[in-house]
């Protein structure tokens, strides 16, 4: 032991002197040097930011990321507003977790050992993880895709959870998302965030437990940020959540706006909401109340009331991966959608593709929409397995046999666009549902969810086809949906095939 106490400082020598250390290193000197640019709120300051970012990025795909952004900053691109918000609306903590968690482990750094942990383990190890700590929430909103797991106690405890994180670390995972349930009912998690400060977590919440304290809390941590669930303005989101929670998230998002954390909006699009979202004044509207991200998802029926003349029509699913385009390119906010946006991840994230899913009981599942699985954390650590394990699971290898076997990035999913594959990939992998009446997904929904791909197909290959994602069929990235296509390098927003250190 004391051996060991005696060698520690030259096995951390060692750590710091090899090629790894030193990059991260020099990522440390740069992102001081990327956080004094962001403090300045200027034009050039900010072009410079790009430059400077460019010059530490680890990968082509990444460089060429910053290029775009500084040829769109140089142009008034909406996205110079969004940074310039970041400079001025953050405080201090969140601009430098936002750099070093974000940008330069999770992305930067963390591209460089994902590929190592592929070229050594010849599986690829998750980009982000979604963990589901506890399914206990204080609403009870129509429709839930959690809603059918139980609601008491927390099988997932904290030295669980904490193992996990570390040995995505070790993958070169540093980014985190945690589901739920209503995450912020287990404070001990607090926690888990700040014996992490390298890595981002990014909350999904109703926002209605986030008091003052809480928002003190999350402005000293830095390194989380909330993404608030509504369903539109006050009548659709009291509708669905309840009585007054429209008013209280509202009352929410002025509080983290004031005190400069990091945060964004969640929306779910249902054919009964999805007319609010595809307004431009419910945009303005966020942008106005602070969010600086936004998530579009659609109802699909997982959970609890699977009814599904909730789903959007095939039209509707259309026009709101339209409009998400458009406010990429019009406004000062960075929005997603997870259905329609499948040529910035190329394709289907689930299944350790990019990402997966550990639920409240700690079972392995490829998507938090997929409630099926094969392994179970807890069971794979009490026969001395790791994380890793759950990625080589025959399940997870059915999924990524078929998740991204179809040319059209506009279909990506294996719930709502291939649902054939989904239960190929169930039976291949021999998954069990994960909570009763999960199986409703590929038997008594089946054919209603199969018939409705089909008539979207119709609009996502007139879509594919019209030049608009021209930029996708040749491998490039255009993260700001400008429809321009630059040079031949593989650039996609998570893409890993071109990690390689240089």
């Amino acid at each position: 032991m004391r051996r060991a106490t005696q060698l520690a400082p030259f096995a951390l020598l060692k750590t710091a002197l090899s090629p790894l250390g030193m990059k991260r290193a020099t990522a440390r000197v740069a992102a001081n040097q990327l956080l004094k640019l962001l403090e300045r709120s200027d034009d050039r300051s900010l072009i410079r930011l790009t430059k400077v970012a460019e010059k530490v990025a680890r990968t082509s795909h990444h460089r060429a990321q910053m290029q775009q952004l500084r040829e769109l900053f140089e142009n008034k691109h909406p996205a110079l507003d969004l940074v310039r918000r970041l400079s001025t609306q953050l405080h201090p903590n969140c601009r430098r977790s936002l750099i070093e968690a974000l940008t330069v482990n999770a992305t930067w750094i963390g591209s460089v050992e994902r590929k190592r942990f592929r070229d050594a383990h010849g599986v690829q190890p998750p980009t982000l993880m979604v963990i589901s700590p506890t399914m206990r929430c204080n609403l009870d909103c129509t429709g839930c895709y959690a809603g059918k797991y139980p609601r008491q106690g927390d099988h997932l405890d904290l030295a669980t959870i904490d193992r996990v994180i570390n040995e995505a670390k070790q993958m070169g995972t540093y980014f985190f998302v945690i589901s739920g349930g209503e995450p912020f009912v287990r404070r001990d998690l607090f926690e888990l965030y700040e014996s992490h400060p390298d890595c981002a977590f990014q909350i999904y919440t109703n926002g209605t437990l986030i008091d003052d304290k809480v928002v003190e809390r999350l402005a000293e941590l830095g390194n989380v940020g909330p993404a608030i669930s509504l369903e539109g303005w006050q009548e659709e989101t009291d509708a669905r959540r309840g009585e007054g929670v429209y008013q209280q998230v509202m009352a929410t998002m002025d509080r983290l706006r004031e005190a400069g954390v990091f945060f964004g909006f969640s929306a779910t699009s249902t054919r009964r909401n999805v007319h609010v979202y595809l307004q431009e004044r419910f945009i303005d509207h966020m942008v106005e109340k602070g969010c600086l991200f936004g998530w579009f998802f659609m109802f699909v029926p997982v959970g609890k009331d699977d009814d599904l003349d909730l789903m959007l029509t095939p039209q509707q699913r259309d026009q709101i991966r339209s409009w998400t385009m458009e406010i990429r390119r019009q406004k000062p906010i960075f929005v997603a959608d997870f259905w329609n946006d499948g040529c910035l991840t190329d394709g289907c994230m689930a299944g350790g593709q990019l990402y997966l899913h550990l639920n409240y009981r700690g079972d392995v599942e490829p998507c938090v929409f997929m409630h099926f699985a094969q392994d179970n954390i807890k069971d794979i650590y009490a026969r001395g397995g790791t994380l890793g394990d759950a990625l080589k699971s025959d399940f997870f290898c059915a999924v990524r046999e078929r998740n991204r076997k179809h040319k059209n990035r506009l279909q990506p999913c294996m719930i709502v666009d291939h649902n054939q594959w989904l239960e190929e990939a169930v039976k291949q992998g021999k998954a069990h549902a994960t909570h009763p009446g999960a199986e409703a997904i590929v038997t008594t929904h089946r054919d209603a969810v199969r018939a409705w791909s089909r008539e979207y197909a119709k609009l996502a290959d007139a879509a594919w086809e019209s030049g608009e994602y021209d930029w996708a069929k040749k491998d490039e990235q255009d993260l700001w949906a400008t429809a321009r296509t630059r040079g031949d390098e593989d650039v996609h927003m998570w893409g890993e095939e071109d990690a390689a250190p240089e």
